[in-house]
């Protein structure tokens, strides 16, 4: 199966999610999806000119998933100009400055999305609330605008459930669920579910391995049982609230399984999805984001070479031992 094939049939196992996605959260995620793949394209078509490589590559279809994978994780409400910044810095320094595809060490789009929250925190945190009569005439103005003193929504923006639940002040689950946020709660589960569907079917055709999504999302719920301490107000969380939530299903089926950053053997994929489940559970909880999945996914990537080397290591020792055993000794 071709590269672009592949990339079509993500696409594809991506649509169910962005559908539901967009007709929870409003037109600004059809902009935000339209501004990152045109930048996705021109950035690639502007790194292939000066590395002297043909134009045929933009074929492939792996700089549009880039774009397509990165603005869906973007608030519906970021101005376009951060949008295309964060493309263009993820297929830039993301991508090209590694070699190109097959050869970037960390994940393009979580490279372009780590840059967006930590230069525009107050930006990436603007979210409408899930269901609200938004116009498109206001999504565009907002989306278009330099500067956010004075955003078009005034009143009806909301935080997401993740990050209204870290900064509850003291509520126990059942008083926290009692207001807005437990719809607010069911419409990001409900996009969960779409993910979950597409990135099924990658996983039934062989596209995307099963081992990092379950470890990931495994470890993740693991732990969130151990601190869940019955839903008082020190609770870290119900594993449920924390899989249907934030980017988890997401990421375990579009972003984790991406098989140039994971290891090259599959003995380490259960590692290696588990440590982006540490990292995301140990951000969400204690650290200063709400999310922690693309710090988790970079953190990891960084990690996979060592994984490959003690793989390789170690077959080697084995290796060596069989030889030494059939030989005998000298």
């Amino acid at each position: 199966m071709t590269t672009r094939r592949i990339m079509l049939i993500t696409c594809l196992a991506m649509l169910p999610g962005a559908l539901t996605y967009t007709w929870l959260f409003g037109a600004g995620v059809l902009l935000n999806l339209l501004c990152t793949s045109l930048t996705a394209l021109a950035a690639e078509a502007c790194m292939l000119r000066l590395r002297r490589l043909p134009l045929q590559q933009l074929g492939d279809g792996t700089a549009l998933v880039t774009g397509i994978i990165l603005g869906l994780c973007l608030p519906p409400l970021l101005p376009l100009w951060m949008a295309a910044l964060g493309t263009a810095f993820a297929l830039v320094f993301g991508k090209h400055m590694y070699g190109g595809t097959g050869n970037n060490l960390f994940n393009p789009a979580m490279v372009g999305f780590a840059v967006l929250i930590v230069s525009f925190p107050l930006a990436m945190s603007h979210w409408p609330a899930p269901g609200s009569s938004n116009t498109f005439d206001q999504t565009v103005v907002h989306k278009i605008a330099l500067t956010q003193s004075r955003p078009v929504y005034d009143g009806i923006t909301a935080a997401t459930p993740l990050d209204a639940y870290k900064f509850r002040t003291g509520l126990t689950n059942e008083e926290f669920f009692q207001n807005e946020q437990a719809e607010h709660w069911q419409s990001w589960a409900l996009v969960s579910l779409a993910y979950l569907a597409g990135g099924l079917v990658l996983i039934y055709l062989r596209l995307a391995p099963w081992q990092t999504p379950l470890a990931m999302l495994g470890t993740l719920a693991g732990l969130c049982m151990v601190f869940y301490d019955s839903g008082s107000s020190v609770s870290l969380g119900s594993p449920l609230f924390h899989l249907t939530t934030g980017a988890a299903v997401f990421a375990a089926f579009f972003v984790v399984t991406d098989p140039v950053t994971a290891p090259r053997h599959r003995s380490n994929l259960l590692l290696y999805g588990a440590g982006i489940g540490l990292v995301t559970f140990i951000i969400r909880t204690i650290g200063a984001y709400p999310e922690g999945v693309a710090f988790g996914v970079l953190l990891l990537n960084a990690c996979v070479p060592l994984f490959d080397q003690l793989r390789v290591e170690a077959e080697t020792t084995v290796e060596s031992r069989t030889t030494s055993k059939r030989t005998g000794p000298p």
